[in-house]
């Protein structure tokens, strides 16, 4: 499988590390692609190197588009054209689409929330139209979409994305490399 992942400024570093460190383990082919180019300074100040920025993938060129949260790096996802673009791309096509914490946001924004059933951190539903809005699980599938609450639930959401895209049995063996 080939995964693309964004990092922006201020997004959450616990769920973009976490999920890039899970897929890779699982034999992944996972590409981080930074909005901007250089470091990237995540929400709590780590400093992240991406593998390249977004203006050099096709995101077409991937089976999964996930999102780590944070409020800045999902603001700069919400404002990104080619994110976007991207999220409804894979949406139309049926290609999986992920997101953790408060990226649920940058979905909304992409408009692929109404009528889904998903998850997201505590209180975004707050930015959220009344007719959009999440239920209170872990994790969430509906479709080829899958949706987690937070850092605290980055390893749940990494091995169910793998689990569900690729293969119940690796996430499995991922798993227990892991000792959870």
């Amino acid at each position: 499988m080939k995964a693309l992942i964004p990092i922006a400024h201020g997004s959450e570093e616990m769920e973009a590390v976490i999920l890039i460190d899970t897929l890779r383990r699982a034999e992944w082919d996972v590409t981080v692609a930074g909005l901007t180019a250089g470091t990237i300074e995540a929400s709590r100040g780590v400093k992240l190197v991406p593998d390249t920025t977004w203006d050099r993938i096709n995101p077409d060129d991937y089976d999964v588009l996930l999102l780590p949260g944070g409020f800045g790096g999902t603001e700069a996802f919400m404002k990104h054209a080619g994110v976007q673009q991207a999220l409804r791309d894979f949406n139309a096509q049926g290609k999986w689409i992920g997101s953790i914490c408060a990226a649920a946001l940058a979905l909304n924004e992409a408009g692929i929330l109404a009528g889904r059933k998903f998850t997201c951190y505590p209180g975004v539903e707050e930015k959220l139209p009344s007719n959009v809005q999440p239920v209170q699980e872990t994790v969430v599938v509906d479709g080829h979409l899958i949706t987690s609450q937070g850092p605290g639930t980055a390893f749940e959401f990494a091995l169910k994305v793998i689990a569900e895209c690729s293969s119940p049995n690796k996430s499995k063996e991922v798993r227990s490399g892991l000792l959870l």
